[in-house]
């Protein structure tokens, strides 16, 4: 079984093996005394341009403060990682609520995922690890078929049927209601009539009309349809529209504006 790859970096100009080999215990590797890791000291960010890409299963970052030289350094970090593996930033520092968001969330930003921290009394830590997949891969997502829950209806349940439910006074037809005036052989304004009938009629009843002058018009001159112009000052229809001879007048709108 191939050995894993291990970089442990570290911002001081001495670093100390054992220190290192402490951090290497806190990712889980066992039998540390037999790691040859690669050591690199006064690390940057541009320590790690000489360093293959993803060829490295664990990277151990050393500091003498929480701060991070930079931020670009877990990038690259990032970069030498090989998918799913193990980046570490170990202090001898105690933190506070405050530092430890901060550096987990700067591990989030670079896209580390299960970012988790913790401490010891002499020393804290926080450990994240690098995506299995890599940037831009692709899967399918397999659809499940959701199908309607069956409903199973028991031939012997009692069923009710809709119109049990409905009375009587239910079934009966209704009746239009009537309208606002009276309705019969002849039509007559009622007593709160609203629809003008009333007014037509009193208008009538001042010209003089019956109702069998208005139902059967008659003219002994042969003018009184034609109209006022050609009405005698005696006409019993002056003031009416104009009407053909044996049919009924009938008052338009106009006629119920007219002022007679």
């Amino acid at each position: 079984m191939a050995q894993d790859k291990i970089l442990a970096l570290t911002d001081q100009v001495v670093a100390s093996l054992n220190v290192i080999l402490d951090a290497i215990k806190v990712v889980g590797k066992e039998q540390v005394e037999q790691l040859d890791p690669m050591i690199i000291t006064q690390a940057s960010p541009d320590s790690l341009l000489s360093v293959e890409s993803s060829s490295m299963d664990v990277v151990v970052f050393i500091s003498s403060s929480f701060e991070l030289p930079s931020d670009q350094l877990l990038v690259n970090i990032s970069r030498v990682l090989r998918a799913g593996g193990t980046v570490l930033h170990w202090t001898s520092q105690s933190a506070t609520g405050k530092t430890d968001s901060s550096l987990k969330g700067k591990f989030l930003l670079a896209g580390f995922l299960d970012v988790l921290s913790a401490e010891n009394g002499q020393s804290f830590w926080v450990i994240g690890k690098k995506p299995s997949w890599k940037i831009g891969s692709s899967f399918s997502i397999k659809k499940t078929s959701q199908s309607l829950p069956k409903v199973q209806i028991d031939d012997d349940m009692d069923l009710i049927d809709e119109d049990s439910l409905l009375t009587d006074e239910d079934l009966k037809k209704p009746q239009p209601l009537p309208g606002d005036c009276e309705v019969g052989s002849t039509r007559k304004a009622c007593k709160n009539c609203t629809c003008g009938r009333a007014e037509a009629e009193e208008k009538v009843q001042k010209l003089g009309l019956t109702m069998d002058q208005l139902d059967n018009p008659q003219s002994a001159c042969g003018n009184c349809g034609l109209g006022d112009a050609f009405r005698c000052s005696t006409c019993p229809y002056k003031g009416l529209p104009t009407f053909k001879l044996g049919e009924k007048v009938t008052l338009s709108g106009n006629f119920l504006a007219a002022d007679i």
